[in-house]
């Protein structure tokens, strides 16, 4: 038997099919190791990896930069440093009379501009390296309406004025809308780069429904726990609070700001959303009576960041540990992401390898 790879052997989501356990090489390794091995703990057997693919792993790092300069933009109210103006800047953003947070605002925006321009040369890419039906063109041009989509929330941020210290409805609103686009931003790149480096482009959702509603209902909660993170820290940091008393105070106190209560969500779906994601992966790997390496990596990297919001809370949301928490949270999605597809989907091969093996033993009786 050969040794089992792919990520949802892995994680013992799903047993080995018929043509695997018999060793067949009709269905293509998955190995980890596009990503930091501390982290994925990668396979020696690495297969070589395209440069479409790596140009696609760059583009989602880019991406992650993006949001994290995108957070320190909300963090120190710089927002409203180009003023009501879009994509341009009301100010001089050049010179001694500018200012710290219209620089700020404005390297945003062009390294938004410079993440359009990567996403839009990754689907020209791939349109030129992938076949008719190949999933990762589909892929990369999701993530580039994405980033468009992206590009015209943060513009309507900055248009409605929902930006420096506004504190009405409708930025709460765009706000989750716009987190909420930015993970699936983040979903649609890691996907195209996994696929690229895979070479296994073309899928079918397994037929196992109880399996895929409860790898869909762990992304769904991880996407709620990360807007209402974004709401929380909005609160940080249009309500500072000087010690951690005033700050629970604030939150329990029936004359605050309706925002500071909605603060109180993010840590209660946060601890639903880690014990569900937890319970799912010892329920798989109990199954297989082993904890994977992946499996352990995810669980560390689930239990660091439960750290850190802690460690958030404590210390009172200072800017550098916001971003720290962020960043991780995005490595924790991109994880989830990768290995629930890897999961809910099959090869078209393997598809098609299965469905041969069963029907040989049927033709072998007829011929007899």
């Amino acid at each position: 038997m050969r040794q089992a790879s792919s990520v949802d052997e892995q994680l013992g989501l799903r047993e080995p099919s018929t043509i695997e356990m018999r060793g067949s090489e009709a269905i293509t390794d998955t190995d980890w190791t596009f990503w930091p091995k501390a982290v994925l703990l990668s396979s020696p057997r690495a297969p070589k990896i395209s440069p479409v693919a790596r140009f696609a792993w760059t583009a989602l790092y880019w991406n992650v930069a993006v949001v994290l300069w995108g957070a320190y933009v909300r963090a120190t109210r710089s927002g409203a440093g180009c003023g009501n103006r879009w994509p341009l800047c009301a100010g001089d953003v050049v010179g001694a009379s500018v200012k710290a947070q219209t620089i700020v605002e404005f390297t945003h925006r062009l390294t938004s501009v410079i993440s359009l321009l990567m996403v839009t040369g990754l689907v020209l890419w791939c349109w030129r390296v992938t076949k008719k039906g190949d999933w990762t063109r589909y892929s990369a041009i999701l993530a580039a309406a994405f980033l468009a989509n992206e590009a015209l929330l943060g513009a309507a941020l900055v248009l409605l004025k929902h930006v420096g210290t506004d504190r009405s409805a409708g930025r709460l609103l765009f706000l989750c809308l716009h987190f909420g686009n930015t993970l699936l931003l983040l979903a649609t790149l890691s996907l195209t780069a996994t696929w690229l480096s895979h070479g296994s482009r073309s899928f079918t959702l397994i037929g196992k429904w109880r399996e895929v509603s409860f790898v869909g209902l762990g992304l769904f909660a991880t996407m709620v726990t990360g807007i209402t993170g974004a709401v929380a820290a909005l609160a940080d940091t249009l309500f500072p609070a000087t010690s951690l008393t005033s700050s629970l105070a604030q939150d329990f106190s029936p004359g605050t700001p309706a925002l500071l209560h909605f603060r109180l969500l993010h840590p209660a779906a946060a601890l639903i959303t880690a014990c569900y994601v937890l319970w799912l992966i010892w329920r798989s790997s109990t199954r297989r009576n082993r904890f994977s390496r992946s499996a352990i990596a995810l669980i560390s990297i689930l239990l660091v960041q439960v750290v850190i919001g802690m460690a958030n809370v404590l210390f009172l949301a200072p800017v550098w540990l916001q971003i720290a928490h962020l960043f991780v949270a995005d490595v924790l999605w991109v994880l989830l992401v990768v290995a629930s597809a890897d999961l809910v989907l099959e090869r078209a091969s393997t598809v098609d390898a299965n469905a041969l093996a069963l029907a040989s033993p049927a033709k072998v009786g007829q011929e007899k």
